[in-house]
This record gives C-alpha cells, sequence and structure tokens, in this order.
C-alpha cells in the first residue's frame, strides 16, 4: 500500500506514492503536557480511501506544489511544502522537485489527509534523494508538522501514545466495510483541544480496545471503541450526531467520528448493510464514501 515505485519522466525520475485516509477506532485525552500538547492514546487504521502524490525531480533548485483543488495552498502554508524544505535544508539537498497532489480525502475532516499527504511526501523524497532515513529520523520531521504524520509514515492498525509520535504497530483489525460521511462543515483541530476538561469527557478502555483487536473479536472492538472529542465537537455541531443516529437506522454496527470531526465513519461486517448505509445518507450528505480497511 505505501510502497512507492518508479517509473521514467523522459530523463526526469518520478515516484508515485498513496497516502491513505485514517480513521481513529479509539481515541483518549489523558492531560494537558508542560509541552501544551495533550497526551494521548490511541488506535487507529487506515482505509482505501487515498490522495495520490506524484513527485518529480527538477534541475532546478525550487520546490512546486500542484493539486487538483483549487482552494489549497501550494506555497509555504502547505504541509507537504513544509516537509519538502525541511529536508532540503536539514539534509543540504541542492536539487528542485515537483510535487503534485491529487486530492481524494476530504480536507479538514478529521481523516488525516494532509497528513497522510505530508508523510506520503517524507518517504518519497527518502527514495527519490536516496537519504537513506531510518523511520525514526522521518518522524523527528514529521511531527515537527503535525501529530498525525508519525502514525502516517507506518500507515497500519497501530497505537499510539505521547502527542502522536509514539507509533506501536499492531495486528491488522478485523477486516470489513467502512461508510465515510463528511458533512458541509470543517473542524481544525487546534480549535478543539483548548475546550478538552479531562474530568469531564468520556475515556474509552483503550487498552481492551487493543486486546480486542489483537484477539481478532470483531464484536468486542466496535463495543471498546470511542472518542473523548466526539461530545465537544457534537455540541458545536449537531449534524454529527445526526449522521451518527442515520448510519445506526440504517444498520451501522458502530458509528464514531473519526479525530476531531466532523467525518463519522460506520464499520459494517456485511456489504449489503454498508451499501444500505451509504445510500441512506447519500441523499443527507454529498460527501459520502464505502470503502474497505486496509491490511
Amino acid at each position: 500500500m505505501l510502497t512507492a515505485f518508479y517509473e521514467k519522466a523522459g530523463e526526469k525520475l518520478e515516484i508515485i506514492e498513496k497516502a491513505p485516509a485514517k480513521i481513529n477506532l479509539g481515541l483518549d485525552v489523558l492531560y494537558k503536557r508542560e509541552d501544551g500538547y495533550h497526551e494521548l492514546e490511541m488506535v487507529m487504521a487506515s482505509v482505501d480511501l487515498a490522495d495520490r502524490l506524484t513527485i518529480t525531480e527538477l534541475a532546478e533548485n525550487k520546490i512546486v506544489i500542484e493539486t487538483n483543488k483549487a482552494f489549497l495552498p501550494v506555497d509555504k502554508r502547505n504541509n507537504v511544502y513544509q516537509a519538502t524544505a525541511m529536508l532540503k535544508e536539514r539534509y543540504g539537498i541542492q536539487q528542485g522537485v515537483k510535487i503534485d497532489i491529487h486530492k481524494q480525502i476530504p480536507v479538514a475532516a478529521g481523516l488525516g489527509g494532509g497528513s497522510s499527504d505530508t508523510a506520503a511526501v517524507l518517504r518519497g523524497l527518502n527514495r527519490l534523494w536516496q537519504l537513506d532515513l531510518s523511520p525514526e529520523e522521518l518522524i523527528d520531521i514529521g511531527v515537527k508538522i503535525g501529530t498525525d504524520v508519525p502514525y502516517c509514515l507506518y500507515g497500519h492498525t497501530a497505537y499510539i501514545s505521547g502527542k502522536g509520535e509514539q507509533v506501536q504497530l499492531m495486528v491488522p483489525m478485523p477486516q470489513c466495510w467502512v461508510v465515510l460521511v463528511k458533512p458541509k462543515i470543517s473542524v481544525s483541530t487546534r480549535t478543539v483541544f483548548p475546550e478538552v476538561d479531562v474530568d469531564h469527557i468520556s475515556h474509552p478502555d483503550i487498552a481492551a480496545l487493543r486486546r480486542a483487536i489483537e484477539a481478532d473479536d470483531y464484536g468486542a472492538m466496535i463495543r471498546q471503541m470511542g472518542n473523548s472529542l466526539e461530545d465537544i465537537t457534537i455540541q458545536r455541531h449537531p449534524v454529527i450526531q445526526q449522521i451518527k443516529d442515520r448510519m445506526m437506522k440504517y444498520g451501522a454496527d458502530v458509528a464514531l467520528m473519526s479525530g476531531s470531526g466532523p467525518t463519522v465513519f460506520a464499520l459494517c461486517q456485511q456489504h449489503s448493510r454498508a451499501q444500505r448505509i451509504y445510500n441512506g445518507l447519500k441523499g443527507f450528505c454529498e460527501e459520502v464514501y464505502l470503502v474497505r480497511t486496509l491490511k
């Protein structure tokens, strides 16, 4: 899934990287750290909805970002640009690069699209420039840009702790169908965390969730799933609860907000149920996707 492949584009080397979306099966906020971040415990998995990055070497020493979404910045405000500039500066790279980002993942949706793109460009440039950087070295760069980047560098089912930089790979979650629904709102993670009161939010049992996944117990997994940020975002945007309710009405095994929202996802073992949820929500929201979890 994450392995780049190479091809010749004239005389220029080209690398294509896939950047899959992530979902939070569990997200717990433990406390606020002295560095201003919150201590987190999370279980994440990747799904088959992905952006695609095409990375092409340039003779001129510059960074060029192109994208199929006109509203996305292509300058220093772009995370992919920042990661590229950081690599160039840290390792004295004088070669230029063009990066085309073909977006499929909704933006500011709680699905880690920007972080996955950042991870993809770090992986791709590591190969293009033959830097031979270890995952730990890439994480050290990525976490400075986004706390979900370390997980996205791996992209498997994983347990994440700290502020997001500590990643422990797990066995793959039980494979199932996933319906993703993003309402017509965007949520900035930076605006959600200041409202977190750890004494007055729900705290899912992340340890029990991990045990269920390790045992390949789908039923136990869905019973232990939860998101500490859900109540905060739902209070701002009640449509999230409406989506959850509709998903359960149409037969979802579980419905949960991903990250800080606003995307809600439903899990189903049966494709027919997932299709029913997809059809039922398609008229309610424009951005609805039916995908699979990634092995």
